[in-house]
């Protein structure tokens, strides 16, 4: 006979135990708030529901104190307990599933750097040897496209707006620097102004608009009156790499990516050199895809992987020197006759 579930079991949000463990851990409910991406009246009101279904007060706040109450001790024990048995059916479940086989198709933008991407493909070739994978670079909009049209189980791109019928999930955030090339009349010049870069010809991407992905850049472009003639266009950042390397005009490339240009002196960072344009990389799901076994494990690994980090820990600000280092600096200028 199949045992009836306790009603306070039945009834009870588990999500609670987890906002109350990090309470805990991180000593207060501000920084546990932080810890979560959420609003601290948010957490604040998690923590009462969980009391009110207890019946007990489980931490003494207010005024500076934040201390367990005696049944706030007891309950954090038990959900240590708790979460060391769920964290141990990953291993009692792997001998069942480590023969999932498969195809995943990822559609991705052009060029997304981010180690949770790279973590992920990694960690799930060494469990699960036997799925292939299939990577295809497209446009942001392309990339919505396939999501919504279910022809991909995912795709990694750039969003201007949050696309109806679609899942999203915010993987990283990037910051746009300006660039040019060795053959461009600002490479090497140093304590240059916005106002330097007004009416020079540019190299830009497809979604570089006020309607597209790289809206943000547009409104940067916008609000410094940066009204440039745009010289070379692609939706490849490889592509728009090299125009501006070849000094056919000033650019934007993230941050994070060009680092190595900026050391071999095949690029040269432009202002602004604070506060410049973020964008940010989603990952794109379809709730109405039927998706295979690889394909659902996938994704959600691929969620976890995001989720265990914060938002500061998923933020690439790249962060560069204004000019070259001297070496590199110096015979980049030399090749450029400078």
């Amino acid at each position: 006979m199949t045992r009836v579930p306790d009603k306070f079991v039945t009834n009870l949000d588990w999500n609670l135990l987890r906002t109350f463990v990090v309470i805990v851990e991180e000593g207060g409910i501000t920084a546990a708030a932080t810890r979560l991406l959420r609003r601290q009246p948010t957490v604040s009101a998690a923590l009462a529901r969980l009391e009110a279904h207890l019946g007990n007060r489980l931490i003494e706040r207010g005024g500076g104190t934040f201390r367990l109450t005696t049944a706030g001790r007891a309950l954090y024990r038990e959900c240590t307990e708790i979460y060391g048995a769920v964290a141990r059916l990953g291993d009692l479940t792997q001998a069942a599933t480590k023969y999932l086989t498969g195809h995943v198709q990822i559609l991705l933008a052009s060029y997304v750097v981010t180690p949770i991407l790279d973590r992920t493909l990694a960690d799930f070739h060494r469990i699960y040897p036997d799925v292939t994978f299939e990577i295809r670079v497209e446009t942001s909009r392309e990339v919505l496209s396939g999501v919504m049209d279910k022809t991909a189980p995912l795709g990694i791109c750039l969003l201007n707006r949050h696309p109806a019928r679609l899942n999203v999930d915010h993987i990283y955030r990037e910051y746009f620097g300006f660039f040019c090339g060795p053959p461009h009349p600002l490479y090497g010049r140093k304590e240059l102004e916005i106002g330097d870069l007004r009416g020079l010809a540019a190299v830009s991407f497809d979604t570089d608009s006020m309607d597209d992905a790289l809206r943000p850049v547009a409104i940067f472009r916008r609000d410094n009156e940066l009204d440039q003639n745009i010289v070379g266009s692609s939706s490849h950042l490889e592509e728009v790499r090299r125009m501006i390397a070849c000094g056919l005009g000033i650019g934007p490339l993230p941050l994070h990516v060009v680092r190595q240009d900026i050391t071999a002196g095949t690029l040269w960072r432009l202002p602004p050199y604070a506060s410049p344009p973020a964008v940010d990389i989603h990952l794109v799901t379809n709730p109405a895809s039927r998706l295979s076994r690889a394909e659902a494990k996938f994704i959600n690994v691929l969620k976890r992987g995001i989720a265990a980090a914060s938002l500061a820990e998923r933020t690439y600000d790249g962060t560069l020197p204004a000019t070259l280092p001297r070496d590199a600096g110096a015979a980049a200028q030399s090749r450029a006759g400078k």
